[in-house]
């Protein structure tokens, strides 16, 4: 459970928010298929839910750096050109010798969802290579960002442990955006289990309904929400889709959002998340003015949904 303690606010632009997690790049087939259609061309898309958090915060106007790591191929080489000319800092992204950049293989059905399919799964690596500037890159930053996908394996969930626990020490205030994906589970229950530990250690919880209902068991999202605070959390935002957005915790809103015209969901959890953050740290980390900040969290959403890819 996390202490009664505030977070430090920083002041944008003096650190970076960081954001702890992958950078992979998305072949997405550019339409959708019908049931047994075999895609035919695949476009490539720069990827990975923390660096698509990382972009939305830059394209904010908030200082923002990935921590994480990359291949030493030619994707690797292209994401981090991609994130820089974003103006998200890659100082903290290790580059792995011999190491393939993962590949994940997109497709969306007729109901407009993706589906993914990973190669050359590195999480673990890249994550430990974090370890030799990971003190370097928590305690210099404003904030801290994490999800559950580099909860997995264990190597790469002990890093993670650790950051949050510099970060806490610190007083950083620490984001938490699940970001479930089933395949990456060998076991919903256990992605369930480290989902609640991260939702206890982190001060701003911002997710989807069905993780909601995964951690809480609650389909009443208002309720779900409220269910999260008591874990540990200030603030709990719980998002319905295109729908009605709800926070509890510090403040109590109910936001529904202008319905947008949508090429693909690709990415939106993630640009929503990146506009939260960078809101949130504009106004000092005062948790209270989420009303304020949503708005600029569903605007970087819908900006999100215009294309294909994730950013």
């Amino acid at each position: 459970m996390v202490a009664d303690r505030k977070p430090q606010s920083q002041i944008p632009g003096d650190r970076p928010i960081a954001c702890f997690g992958e950078a992979i790049t998305d072949l997405i087939c550019e339409r959708n298929l019908m049931a047994g259609e075999t895609a035919d061309c695949y476009v490539p898309h720069p990827g990975g839910a923390l660096a698509n958090v990382a972009v939305a915060v830059a394209r904010a106007g908030v200082s923002v750096a990935l921590v994480g790591g990359v291949g030493d191929d030619r994707w690797g080489s292209w994401l981090g050109e991609t994130l820089e000319s974003e103006g998200v800092s890659t100082k903290w992204l290790a580059r792995l010798e011999r190491a393939e950049t993962p590949v994940a293989v997109v497709e969306f059905g007729p109901d407009n969802e993706p589906s993914f399919r990973v190669y050359g799964e590195q999480i673990g690596p890249t994550m430990a290579a974090t370890s030799g500037f990971l003190h370097e890159a928590v305690t210099g930053s404003s904030a801290l960002i994490v999800g559950s996908n580099t909860m997995v394996g264990e190597t790469e969930r002990e890093v993670t442990r650790r950051a949050i626990e510099l970060a806490r020490d610190r007083g950083r205030p620490v984001l938490l955006d699940p970001n479930y994906r089933p395949n990456r589970w060998a076991k919903v229950e256990t992605a369930i289990e480290f989902c609640r530990e991260l939702t206890g250690v982190s001060d701003v919880i911002k997710l989807n309904r069905t993780e909601a209902e995964l951690i809480t068991g609650n389909s009443d999202l208002l309720t779900a929400a409220r269910d999260l605070v008591t874990l540990g959390p200030a603030l709990a935002v719980v998002t319905d889709g295109t729908g009605t957005v709800f926070t509890a915790g510090a403040i109590e809103e109910v936001h529904h959002p202008e319905q947008v015209p949508t090429v693909s969901p690709l990415g939106a959890g993630d640009a929503f998340m990146g506009g939260l953050a960078a809101g949130l740290a504009r106004r000092g980390w005062d948790l209270e003015l989420v009303g304020e900040v949503l708005p600029e969290a569903v605007g970087s959403a819908a900006a999100a949904v215009r294309g294909w890819g994730a950013q």
